[in-house]
C-alpha cells in the first residue's frame, strides 16, 4: 500500500483511522462523494455505551429504524433519597442500539459506498514533509508492520487518540469520565423493577461521585453501567453493588466493557497540515449527559465537509472549518452542560435538589425538545426564563416544586 516509489501519488486520498460512527459516517461521505478511502479498524472493538440515540439521529443520517433494539418512552431520575421521578418522552422516543451492531452495520455502509475496510491497530502516523502523509498498523499483534499513505488522514480512534497524541498539540490533556457497563440479559419472567422501554438514571454519590450510573434497555438485553472522572473510583465493585441494591445481581452477564469517555472539546481539532481528528478523538462527548453517538457522527461529517474541502483546495485552513462547524451547531449546548455538570453532580446535597427540579413540567418539555431535535429550544423564550430562575432557586435551596 506504499505511495509509487519516485512519485508523489499516495495510496489514497484520505485514510480515516477508526471505524466507530464517527469515523464509519466520515468513511462513508467521503467514499459516497467518489475519493479514495481506506477504513481502519482494529478488529473486536465494542465501545461501552449506553446506546442512546435520538431520532434526529435517523433522519439526519439516513439511519433504518431496524437497527433500533428498543425504544425508551421514558426516562426515571433517581435521587440520593431513593426519590423517583419520571419524565415521559411525549409523542417521541429515546431509540437505543447495540453497539457491536449498529458500529457494523455503518462501517459495512461504508465499504458499499466504496471506501476500502481494512482491520488492524493503528502503530504511528506522520504527517510528511512532502504533503504525504503515512499511516502504520498491524493486522494483529504478531504481524508485521504495514503502511499505507494518503492526502489527509482523519483520527477517529477514541478517547485516548494516538492520532491526536502524535499530531495535535495538548490533545492528552482532554478531561475524561471512565464508563464501565456489563451487558446483561433480560430473563423471560422479570423479577425486579425495570422496563423495556424506560431509562433508569442513578444520581446518588456512592454510585458516582461525579457523574451517574445508569440502566437503559437494549430488547433482549440491557446495559447497567456508571462513569466517574475519579481515576481511583471502584468501577467494577460498584457496578455489582449497583446490581444487588437494583436487584440484578443474579441476571445473566453477557459482556463487560470498560473505556475513557471525553467531555470537553479539544481547542483544536488538526494539525495546520493534512490531518484531522473527530469524534471522541476530537472530545465531543455532551458534558452533563455523555451522551455521544449524535455528536460523534456529526463530527465525523464535519471533519468529512472539512477533508473534502481541503482536498479541494489544498488549502490546510480548510480543516479548521470541521471544528467551527460543530461548534457553531452544538458549542452553545456543550457550554450549558457543562455548567450543569459542575454544579448539580457536586454532592449528594444538590443531586437532591436537581431531583426535585426534574419534576417541574416545563423543564422536562424542554428537555425533550431539545434532545429529539439536538438543538436548543428557542419558540418559548418565557419558559427559558422561567426555568432559569427555578435553577437558581432550587441550587441555593429556595425553591418548592409545585405538585
Amino acid at each position: 500500500m506504499n505511495a509509487k516509489q519516485g512519485t508523489n501519488q499516495p495510496d489514497f486520498d484520505v485514510i480515516v483511522v477508526g471505524g466507530g460512527p464517527s469515523g464509519a459516517t466520515a468513511a462513508n461521505d467521503l467514499a459516497t462523494q467518489g475519493y479514495r478511502v481506506m477504513l481502519l479498524d482494529k478488529a473486536g472493538r465494542i465501545k461501552p455505551c449506553g446506546g442512546a440515540v435520538p431520532p434526529q439521529l435517523l433522519r439526519e443520517f439516513d439511519i433504518p429504524k431496524s437497527l433500533l433494539v428498543a425504544e425508551a418512552h421514558s426516562a426515571r431520575i433517581i435521587a440520593p433519597s431513593n426519590k423517583k421521578v419520571t419524565m415521559p418522552v411525549g409523542d417521541g422516543f429515546v431509540g437505543m442500539v447495540d453497539r457491536d451492531a449498529f458500529d457494523e452495520w455503518l462501517r459495512a455502509r461504508a465499504a458499499k459506498s466504496g471506501a476500502l475496510r481494512v482491520t488492524g491497530k493503528c502503530e504511528d502516523v506522520e504527517s510528511g514533509e512532502d504533503g504525504i502523509a503515512t499511516v502504520r498498523f498491524r493486522s494483529d499483534r504478531n504481524s508485521e508492520l504495514q503502511s499505507a499513505t494518503a492526502r489527509a488522514i482523519i483520527g477517529a480512534d477514541g478517547a485516548r487518540s494516538l492520532v491526536a497524541r502524535k499530531c495535535i498539540n495538548n490533545a492528552d490533556r482532554v478531561p475524561c469520565v471512565f464508563a464501565y457497563h456489563e451487558v446483561v440479559e433480560v430473563p423471560e419472567r422479570i423479577d425486579a423493577d425495570y422496563k423495556k422501554d424506560r431509562c433508569d438514571v442513578y444520581y446518588q454519590g456512592h454510585l458516582s461521585p461525579d457523574f451517574y450510573a445508569w440502566i437503559f434497555p437494549h430488547g433482549q438485553q440491557m446495559s447497567i453501567g456508571l462513569g466517574s472522572a475519579n481515576k481511583g473510583f471502584p468501577l467494577r465493585e460498584t457496578t455489582r453493588r449497583m446490581r444487588e441494591q437494583t436487584g440484578f445481581s443474579h441476571w445473566k452477564t453477557v459482556r463487560k466493557e470498560g473505556a475513557p469517555i471525553p467531555l470537553k472539546p479539544l481547542k483544536r481539532w488538526d494539525n495546520g497540515r493534512n490531518i484531522l481528528v473527530v469524534g471522541d478523538a476530537a472530545g465531543v462527548v455532551a458534558p452533563s449527559s455523555g451522551e455521544g453517538i449524535y455528536y460523534a457522527m456529526t463530527a465525523g461529517r464535519d471533519g468529512a465537509d472539512a477533508t473534502r474541502l481541503f482536498l479541494e483546495t489544498g488549502k490546510a485552513t480548510a480543516l479548521k472549518s470541521a471544528r467551527k462547524s460543530f461548534m457553531k451547531a452544538h458549542g452553545r449546548v456543550f457550554w450549558i452542560l457543562g455548567i450543569m455538570q459542575y454544579f448539580w453532580y457536586k454532592n449528594d446535597k444538590r443531586r437532591e435538589r436537581f431531583v426535585k427540579m426534574c419534576e417541574d413540567p416545563d423543564v422536562q418539555r424542554l428537555t425533550w425538545e431539545a434532545y429529539m431535535n439536538k438543538k436548543l429550544v428557542r419558540r418559548d423564550p418565557l419558559a427559558h426564563v422561567k426555568i432559569f430562575f427555578k435553577d437558581l432557586g432550587h441550587l441555593l435551596g429556595l425553591q418548592t416544586v409545585e405538585r
